[in-house]
C-alpha cells in the first residue's frame, strides 16, 4: 500500500509536533511533497530537514495560523516549492481547561483564533489552488470533545464542535468541484499536548486516572494511529468519504 499519496502536495498545520508530526512523517513516506506549517519557534525546520535527509520532499513554512498575512505567506511558500496543494490537514490547535465561570474573554478569543479561525484562514488560502488542480482532500482535526461534553472544557468543546461543522459544510459546498472535507476525532492521546490536557483536567478534579481512561477507551491513542486515520481520509482510498467524522477513539463515543 506504499505510495498512497504519490503525486500529491500536502500542507499540515501544526505539523512539527505530536500527531501533526506523525502525519508529516507518514504523508512524506507515502509519497506526498509535504509543507509543514507551524510556529516560528517550533521544530518545523528540523523536521523538514530530517525528512529531506531521508530522501523525502519537505519544507517548513513558519506561521501563526491565526494571522491572515502569515498564513498567506506560508501557503504561497509551499505552493512555490511544490505546486498546488491537494491535501490539507488543518491540525493546529491548543487546549483550554478551566471552570467556565473563571474563563476570560481573552481565553475564549485565543482558543477560537487558533482552533477555528485558523481553519477559515488556511482553507481559504489553499482552496483556490486546490480547485485549480482539479480537487483535493481536506482533513480537519476535531476531537471526541466535539460530541461529548467534558467538564472544564467548554471552550475546547465549543471549538471542536465548530471544527466538525466546518468540515461538513465545506464538503457540501465544494463536493461538486472535486473537494472532499472530513474531520478526524481522536480520544485522549499520548502526546505532550494530550498529556498536558490530562494534567490540567486532573488539577481541576476531573477523573482522568489511568483506570478512568481505560474504562472509556481502553488506553491512550498513539500519534501514529491518528496519522494513519488521517492518511486514509487524505488518500484516494477515501474517494467517496465526504463530510464524515471519523472517530479514532477505540469506542469512547460508542459507549
Amino acid at each position: 500500500m506504499a505510495g498512497r499519496l504519490n503525486g500529491k502536495v500536502a500542507l499540515i498545520t501544526g505539523g512539527a509536533g505530536g500527531c501533526g508530526l506523525a502525519a508529516s512523517e507518514l504523508f512524506a513516506a507515502e509519497g506526498a511533497r509535504v509543507g509543514i506549517v507551524d510556529l516560528p519557534g517550533s521544530k518545523g525546520a528540523e523536521v523538514a530537514r530530517r525528512l529531506r535527509d531521508a530522501g523525502y520532499q519537505a519544507i517548513f513554512a513558519a506561521a501563526d495560523v491565526s494571522d491572515a498575512q502569515q498564513v498567506k505567506a506560508a501557503v504561497a511558500a509551499v505552493e512555490e516549492a511544490f505546486g498546488h496543494i491537494t491535501v490539507l490537514m488543518n491540525h493546529a490547535g491548543i487546549l483550554s481547561a478551566m471552570p467556565f465561570l473563571e474563563t476570560s474573554e481573552e481565553e475564549w478569543d485565543r482558543i477560537m483564533a487558533v482552533n477555528v479561525k485558523s481553519m477559515f484562514l488556511v482553507t481559504g488560502a489553499v482552496l483556490p489552488g486546490m480547485l485549480a488542480a482539479g480537487g483535493g482532500s481536506i482533513v480537519c482535526t476535531s476531537s471526541i470533545s466535539a460530541v461529548v461534553g467534558t467538564p472544564m472544557e467548554v471552550l475546547y468543546c465549543t471549538s471542536k464542535g465548530a471544527t466538525h461543522m466546518f468540515a461538513r459544510a465545506i464538503a457540501v459546498e465544494f463536493r461538486d468541484r472535486g473537494i472532499r472535507a472530513n474531520a478526524i476525532c481522536p480520544g485522549f492521546i499520548a502526546t505532550a499536548h494530550g498529556l498536558r490536557e490530562i494534567d490540567m483536567l486532573r488539577k481541576h478534579g476531573v477523573d482522568v486516572s489511568e483506570q478512568a481512561i481505560a474504562a472509556a477507551q481502553g488506553r491512550l491513542c498513539q500519534p501514529s494511529e491518528v496519522a494513519s486515520a488521517a492518511l486514509f481520509l487524505a488518500s484516494d482510498d477515501a474517494s467517496f468519504v465526504n463530510g464524515a467524522h471519523l472517530f479514532a477513539d477505540n469506542g469512547y463515543t460508542a459507549l
